[in-house]
């Protein structure tokens, strides 16, 4: 835990995007059609290299457990705006304060063009105030449904007035001329609130250490909660202040997350099925609109969560058709497409066979994917059984079925693309 802690502390922020197109001179009344073709194009590269950038960041930094928490908070702070730029910002401040302090990230995650944008409190102006920032912060960043009423999302949305960003250089502007500086009642206490005031005062609320908690433990742990575990997860954190570090270490350390029923119960994100295997065989994809491709297919874009309560995970990233397609992904990647079956095939086997060799260079060419086997193989110590590699690579305990097909004659290449080709390689 210590080690990985450590190989975390260092911070890459990503710099895909250096240019904030919406603060091209121009406006977008005046331009003219092509013009406007032209943005669109360079609002697509700049989506793909962020993109790219942020799972080429994942698949090779050292910083594992900051890029496992940012994604994490990339799915609690969901948002999804046009602006590539926005979001590289919003990026990095989760990656900065992803190991550090919840309520430091929960200020900065709030003043950011991207949130603000998002959630509409550009709009929000005394007077007419708009009520979605202040409902989502509530909602789905701390408390949770059930523990706020409709006038304290009202009230709240008075406090956030006047908190916007310029359009003149992208920054976070407080503006207070549109600010509502008349008094407000909020969770049960009276004063000229502002912004600031309404965070510090969710904060000081035990129920949202137990919302985030609930959260981390369903990431982390197992989909359905325990609620013992996650009380004593709260009292870590809001005892420590929001710090996040010392609640992982709780419950990294603790034995009951090594138990049985914790291990190899989870559903790998789409994302985190993608980065395993770059990790694992050391991918190197000439074609980098290719993993974008696979992530739709999959149903997880990143920086395009398809609303503010981001992805639902868990279970619902596997139904029939995507875990078909799961499956095939790995031989598709490492093998151009193809799976060597050991025993006598069927003459329908033969014939879906033959026709996929016939396919096997298209897809090379389409996928544009090498692994790097001698690298791979080379960490494999010697004399190393094949039901001990796949067992290595599977979270749940090899049953019999699985340890049948893996100690099967064949060579280690043709056992290692089959065990990452089944449905329990998609669990962790």
């Amino acid at each position: 835990m210590r080690k990985l802690l450590q190989a975390s502390e260092r911070v890459e922020q990503l710099n895909a995007v250096t240019e904030n197109i919406d603060l091209r001179p121009k406006p977008y009344r005046d331009q003219t059609e092509e013009e406007r073709r032209i943005i669109n194009l360079d609002r697509n590269r700049q989506e793909r290299a962020l993109n790219d950038a942020w799972i080429k960041q994942m698949s090779n930094t050292e910083a594992q457990l900051r890029e496992k928490m940012t994604l994490f908070w990339h799915n609690h702070f969901a948002c999804n705006v046009g602006n590539s730029y926005y979001q590289q910002e919003l990026n990095n401040i989760q990656r900065a304060n992803a190991l550090g302090n919840f309520k430091t990230m929960l200020l900065q995650v709030s003043q950011t063009p991207a949130m603000l944008q998002f959630l509409n409190n550009q709009q929000n102006q005394k007077n007419r105030p708009n009520e979605n920032f202040a409902r989502e912060l509530m909602e789905l960043f701390t408390l949770g449904r059930g523990h706020y009423t409709e006038q304290d999302v009202k009230e709240s949305a008075r406090a956030f007035t006047g908190w916007a960003y310029s359009g003149k250089d992208g920054t976070y502007k407080f503006n207070n001329n549109t600010h509502d500086n008349g008094t407000k009642t909020f969770l049960g206490k009276t004063a000229n609130y502002c912004g600031e005031d309404i965070l510090n005062i969710i904060t000081d609320n035990k129920q949202t250490a137990t919302y985030i908690c609930t959260k981390l433990y369903r990431y982390f742990v197992n989909e359905v909660p325990d609620d013992a575990r996650v009380a004593q997860m709260a009292d870590v954190f809001y005892k420590a202040n929001y710090e996040i570090k010392p609640l992982l270490e709780h419950f990294f350390s603790a034995e009951w997350f090594y138990e049985d029923k914790n291990i190899g119960n989870l559903v790998k994100s789409p994302v985190e099925f993608l980065v395993g295997l770059n990790r694992q065989f050391y991918i190197d994809y000439q074609n980098p609109d290719v993993l974008m491709q696979f992530q739709r297919a999959l149903g997880q874009v990143l920086f395009r969560p398809p609303n503010v309560a981001g992805w639902p995970g868990g279970r619902s990233w596997i139904d029939s058709s995507s875990l078909m397609y799961r499956m095939k992904i790995p031989s598709t990647i490492l093998n151009a497409g193809l799976i060597d079956f050991t025993g006598k095939a069927t003459p329908e086997d033969e014939a879906y066979l033959a026709s996929q060799r016939k396919q096997q260079l298209n897809v090379v060419n389409r996928v544009k994917a090498t692994a790097n086997w001698d690298k791979f193989l080379k960490d494999i110590p010697a004399k190393t059984t094949h039901q001990e590699i796949a067992q290595f690579m599977l979270e749940p305990t090899l049953n019999k079925a699985a340890i049948d097909e893996v100690t099967k004659p064949g060579d280690l290449k043709t056992i290692v693309i089959q065990v990452v080709s089944t449905p329990e390689y998609q669990l962790c």
